[in-house]
């Protein structure tokens, strides 16, 4: 995959509105495709295929990538000690010097009253500005009840991009791990009955699915949904034999994948995919 090198926008002080920041200087205008590179990386908390926490080598990983929008799972925001209780999504964004718009999926009360609250979700990450975002719920089996029922919950992640003047819907997913899929059959509905809501916007897909691409209960899911297949598997990151990291596009034709690809890396447990894209200026009728 041909690596294309740009200049990166002005470093995003913390707490500034998203909403407020402008687009990459010099983006065209003109065409009638514009290409996007994105990427999908689950992180691990910020570990290694080592268990070594180290937030420096998964920063030169996502460097590496190139992407001009990338989507996170397993980000911890003050969690715990296994990342230093550091801000992972806030400050990657800083490091990469991009947006970012982080989504939990749980948020805890702080181990010490004044302290920032104690999330753990996924994230978008973007070069370009975010003009919206939301956390959706979908049917969640929590880790963090004794007992559990699956239940809604949020860290469905949404943002939406405006990319050369295009608006880009971009959605960041971290579907049920257990064997029984179930949770995910009901996750995979959910995802179908948010995603209809903006039907035939251009619309992309990022996250740990945790079901390989035959699975029957991710069927649904390519009704709608273009795979865009790397070609190789995605977990673990050492000698992988699944993919279950996944890059999807509309169908409806407003984004075409050229190609995709998965990095050899250990700075996770999982390998990041990465995609080359086009966004279509014009979308297409929908029915």
């Amino acid at each position: 995959m041909n690596v294309r090198r740009r200049t990166v926008g002005v470093l995003i002080a913390a707490g500034l509105s998203v909403a407020a920041l402008a687009p990459p200087a010099g983006a065209a205008e003109e065409g009638h495709t514009v290409p996007l590179r994105v990427a999908t990386y689950n992180i691990h908390a910020g570990a290694g295929m080592d268990e070594v926490f180290d937030l420096d080598r998964q920063t030169a990983q996502l460097r590496a990538l190139d992407a001009d929008v990338i989507g996170l799972q397993e980000v911890d925001a003050h969690w715990g000690a296994r990342s230093e209780w550091r801000d992972l999504a806030g400050e990657l964004a800083r490091r990469l010097h991009m947006r970012v718009s982080f989504a939990p999926i749980y948020s805890l009360d702080p181990v010490k009253p004044g302290e920032p609250r104690r999330e753990y979700g996924v994230a978008v990450l973007s070069r370009y500005r975010i003009i919206s975002a939301e956390n959706h719920r979908i049917t969640r089996l929590s880790t963090q009840d004794p007992n559990p029922v699956p239940a809604p919950a949020p860290g469905f992640a949404e943002a939406v991009l405006r990319v050369q003047g295009l608006p880009v819907h971009v959605y960041v997913t971290h579907l049920d791990y257990r064997p029984d899929p179930s949770v995910r059959i009901a996750q995979v509905a959910d995802t179908r009955r948010i995603m209809a809501e903006d039907k035939g916007a251009r619309q992309i897909l990022l996250g740990d699915f945790n079901a390989e691409p035959d699975a029957p209960e991710l069927a649904p899911l390519w009704q709608e949904l273009t795979d865009a297949d790397p070609g190789a598997p995605t977990f673990p990151a050492k000698d992988p034999v699944k993919r279950i990291d996944f890059v999807a596009v509309s169908k409806s034709g407003a984004v075409r994948v050229r190609e995709g690809a998965v990095p050899e890396t250990l700075a996770s447990d999982h390998r990041p995919v990465v995609a080359d894209l086009e966004l279509r200026r014009q979308l297409p009728l929908v029915g």
